[in-house]
Parts: structure tokens; sequence; C-alpha cells
């Protein structure tokens, strides 16, 4: 465990928010951050985990508390159960991009359309990460996670972190604490071992990005430059020299919403279904059983709304800003704020109001922040 001089969050978040915390801890191995996190978890004081600080809205006033930086890293390959696949275990605080690049290099497939994410891996469970319809859910094994009731490291497989659209139980939704307290320590993927040559391409979110209509088989060399290309034309690709990468990404989730409501936006309103739950069965005691299977369930489907096209078509336009405020939207992409130079937390957070409130007056619908908040209220 190493304390040192708390550092601005500004200077450590990529929305270039937030004043110095109280206290400041690095841990750069396994053992450090299990050491450090016990030892602040002993003394009952306020905290929180920063690794690339690319999904943190922090405020104008100083944590008070302290706030650990994971700066772990490492991929290890380990042998998958199943044939023609691979598994990596990868230290918490790993850049995510690097370990994507690590994995279009070595012919693993299954993260490939994540590409030119920021953050590290072990923030891309918290939230279930994705692109283009693929999400980390697809590939995730399990977590390896210290619990702050304990101070118990285990191994969580990922069926029990209660993965949905870009929420965990590991999450701290705005306005909630997560289900459960804990830090991921490392995180193990199965990949397909797919080699130089690539794979098919599914998916009609991907299929569309790529601009691919046939069956052809893809490098992930291909799929991986087209999506930071796609990234980069957005300013979701950082960027210093380019201000609309000064954002925390997607500020406000794509809406997942009734298929009813869905049906009463405009036609021209992208939106996607989610998927059903497969998974789902009735179990029927064998001794109580009379003959009679209950009818399956007839819940509607619920449906992925565009976020950035109800925010565009609510008259608020890319690089739009509130007089005098040096917070605008992106001149590339309606769902990213960014900070125009120098902009408060408060200004972002005048902005992100704004924007909420115009959305709910035209079409009803109450847009979600999507990165962490720290001392900020929307």
């Amino acid at each position: 465990m190493v304390e040192i001089t708390p550092i601005p969050l500004s200077e450590l978040t990529t929305l270039h928010t937030g004043a110095a915390p109280e206290r400041m801890l690095d841990a750069t191995s396994r053992d450090e951050l299990i050491d450090t996190l016990r030892e602040v978890w002993s003394g009952n004081e306020e905290w929180f985990v920063l690794g690339g600080g690319s999904n943190l809205f922090a405020g104008d006033e100083p944590f008070e508390g302290a706030v650990i930086r994971i700066l772990t890293s490492g991929i290890e390959r380990v042998d998958s159960p199943h044939p023609g696949r691979t598994r990596v275990r990868v230290q918490a605080g790993h850049n995510w991009d690097d370990l994507v690049a690590y994995t279009v290099q070595h012919g693993l497939a299954g993260i490939e359309a994540m590409s030119g994410i920021p953050g590290t891996v072990g923030a891309a469970p918290v939230q279930n990460v994705g692109a283009y319809g693929q999400e980390i859910q697809e590939t995730l094994v399990e977590v390896e996670l210290i619990d702050e009731s304990t101070g118990e490291v285990s191994a969580v497989p990922a069926s029990e972190l209660g993965l949905g659209f870009r929420t965990s139980v590991l999450k701290h939704h705005y306005g909630g604490a997560p289900l459960r307290r804990a830090v991921i320590l490392s995180v193990t993927l199965d990949l397909a071992d797919v080699g130089a040559a690539g794979r098919r391409i599914g998916g009609e979110q991907l299929r569309r990005a790529l601009g691919i209509e046939g069956d052809e088989i893809i490098p992930l060399s291909s799929v991986r430059e087209r999506i930071l290309q796609i990234r980069a034309a957005k300013g979701m690709l950082l960027n210093p020299a380019d201000p609309d990468t000064r954002s925390a990404g997607s500020f406000f989730q794509n809406l997942i919403v009734p298929e009813i409501v869905a049906a009463q936006l405009p036609p021209e309103c992208p939106r996607w279904p989610v998927q059903p739950d497969l998974d789902e069965a009735t179990v029927i005691p064998l001794e109580s059983y009379d003959g009679y299977v209950p009818p399956a369930s007839t819940t509607r489907p619920e449906v992925k709304v565009s976020a950035a096209w109800v925010i565009e078509n609510a008259g608020i336009t890319k690089g739009f800003r509130l007089p005098r405020s040096r917070a605008g939207i992106s001149t590339k992409h309606a769902l990213a704020l960014t900070n125009r130079g120098d902009a408060t937390a408060a200004e972002v957070s005048e902005l992100a109001r704004y924007i909420q409130a115009r959305v709910h007056a035209e079409f009803g619908l109450l847009l979600q922040p999507e990165p962490v908040l720290v001392g900020v209220e929307l």
C-alpha cells in the first residue's frame, strides 16, 4: 500500500471534473490491492476505487474519504473446458483496450467489437460493457472479488453477478447503493480461438456498423480497425487534441422500454429488441404434478431505444451549449457531454438536467446517467 498526495480528480478522469479527495492510495499488485482495501475498510471511512476514470463524474467538492487507484495489470492464459476456446485471466487494473488488442492479435474472438472503450478490465463487468451488440456477459466466466463486509476473496461465477443492460449487482446506480459492495480483483473470459482467419459476423448492430451483407469470414483485425474508426469519428476515442473526447463517453444510457411504449415513438426512432431470458423455466415438483402445466408467460418483450436519437429530436443538437457554460454536447455525438474548457461539475450537471427535462417533455421518457456519480446530483 502506498499513500500519495491526493491528485485532483479532474486530472484523473476523462470528463476532467472533480477536486482532490481527502486521501488517495495506489495499489500496483493484487496482494497490495487486497491489503489496501482491508486497511481502508477497517477504518470505516468512505471510499471508492478508481481505474481509468472514464466512467466517473466527480463533483466540485473534495471527496471526504479514500480513493484507491487500481494500477494492477497482467494477462494469464488458462485452459478452457470447451473445445476451440481459450480463457484469459486479467488483472482488474489492466487497460481494457490493451486487452482487446491482445485478443485480436492472438486470434481470440468475443470482445473485438468493444475496441476503443476506455477504462480498465475490472470496471467492465460492473456495468456489463458492450458495443455494437456485443457485451462482456457473453464471454465472462467469473470474477475474483473481495467483499467489503467480510474482507474475504472469492471467485464468483458470472451467473451470480446479476448482469443486465449496463448493470450488475456491483454497480452504483444513480440514487442507490450496489446490491453487493465488493471490488473486482481479476476477470476471466472464455474466447473463441479463431486464429488469423477471423470468423463470420452475427448480430444486426455489428453487421450494420461493419457494412456486411454477406456471410463471409472477417478477420478480427479488420473488425477492430473499423470499430476504432467509427469511435474516432464519433469523438469516442480518447484524443488529447480533440475536445469532443473530454467526456465520460455516453453520458446517458439507451432506454429499455416496454414494446407498447416503443410503439408510440416515431417510426424513424432507432430501436432494437431486447433478447428474452431463454433460461426461464417452470419447475413443478414430481410429487405434486397432476397433469396440468401452466401456460407460458405472455409478457411482451422490451425494446432498446436510441438515447442519442431522442436527445436530438428533442431539439438538442450536436455542439449545443447553455449560455455562458463551458460544458457542451459533443459536436460529433449527441450522447456525449463534454468539458469544453475547465467546466465545473455544476456546469455539466446543469446541462444534463436540461437534456433530461427536454426529452421528458417531448417524449415522456426519463434518461438515466451512465457514469458513476460521486458528489454530484442530477
